[in-house]
């Protein structure tokens, strides 16, 4: 691995081998996402708890102060809608050229494995791989289970994941599985960061499947809605990262989550 390309993923990757990646790309498909309505306003008080941000150009350029130390990892796939016949149409939206003047860490892009455009989603994988490693910019592939096979069984993860992994990314997100989540990380020789999916009903949820997800191999999440929705995103956010960074279980993250919201913590 070249030094540009361990340089970034070190600044993504904490010297723990973990990380909290906090996305904020959701509009690019969904519009203005509850709670999202203004990114730069909802980060405010939660990006410096994060080791890098996800996002998209536009609201890199227009919703965060350029003098920010923090690494971003750019979504570099889209081109759908949510009112669009099908979400897994997407195409490569940004250029090479694109992602270095803006300084991305890293670049990310959805792959729909299963779906009806899983050739096209793949090989655009393919295609922002070779463009990337010409420059030492990692490539996250965020796999998106087509609605052909069953999103959250380890099989089908391991199959999305391992594919991804086989084209070139160089860190995977994927959705959690609560049987036998270790056959996706060990199926899959680069990390995987799990994927948040919707808001669960309680935030004990979270911990335990991020705790869990953790202790099966996984280096880390990359959570938003299950943060920035939430009635207290920093208490969330901190007891997320004690889990990740601390080595804390459900119950010590759920204690800080509370002593944070009570203004204890």
């Amino acid at each position: 691995m070249d030094w540009g390309m361990q340089n970034r993923l070190s600044r993504l990757i904490q010297k723990d081998g973990k990380a909290l990646f906090l996305p904020i790309d959701h509009g690019y498909f969904q519009g203005p996402t509850h709670c999202l309505e203004k990114p730069g306003e909802t980060i405010k008080p939660i990006y410096q708890y994060a080791d890098a941000l996800m996002l998209t150009r536009g609201i890199l350029r227009n919703c965060i102060n350029p003098a920010v130390e923090k690494p971003y990892i750019m979504r570099v796939s889209g081109a759908v809608s949510v009112v669009g016949e099908d979400l897994a149409n997407e195409s490569l939206v940004t250029s090479i050229q694109e992602i270095i003047r803006l300084n991305a860490s890293a670049v990310s892009m959805s792959v729909f494995v299963g779906s009806k455009y899983e050739n096209k989603s793949l090989a655009n994988l393919s295609k922002l791989v070779d463009q990337c490693e010409t420059y030492g910019i990692p490539v996250m592939a965020v796999c998106a289970v087509g609605k052909e096979l069953e999103k959250r069984e380890a099989r089908y993860l391991a199959l999305a994941a391992r594919i991804a992994a086989e084209l070139g990314a160089r860190v995977v997100k994927t959705y959690y599985c609560k049987e036998h989540f270790e056959k996706v990380v060990n199926g899959c020789p680069v990390p995987i960061v799990i994927a948040g999916g919707p808001r669960t009903e309680t935030q004990r949820e979270v911990f335990d499947f991020v705790y869990d997800g953790i202790q099966k191999g996984a280096i880390g999440v990359n959570l938003g809605r299950n943060i920035w929705q939430t009635e207290h995103p920093v208490a969330s956010i901190r007891a997320i990262r004690a889990i990740i960074h601390e080595g804390y279980n459900p119950q010590e993250a759920e204690d800080l989550y509370n002593q944070v919201k009570a203004g204890k913590a």
